[in-house]
């Protein structure tokens, strides 16, 4: 019986580190995008105007 229960609070702690990794993740990407906001607007922006130009081909 106590082996069962250190296991289940084992699990419990491990889904923690779960959500801290997760978060620590996604701090990481939203600071990424803050960084290099200009490049990747500048890089969408390039990407449309290509599709639009091949779009007008087309019709």
């Amino acid at each position: 019986m106590e082996l069962r229960n250190e296991w289940k609070a084992f699990m419990e702690e491990d889904q923690g580190v779960g959500v801290i990794e997760l978060v620590l993740v996604l701090v990481v990407l939203i600071g990424l995008v803050i960084i290099f906001k200009k490049q990747i607007t500048t890089l969408l922006e390039n990407i449309f105007k290509e599709i639009n130009s091949q779009s007008k081909e087309v019709y």
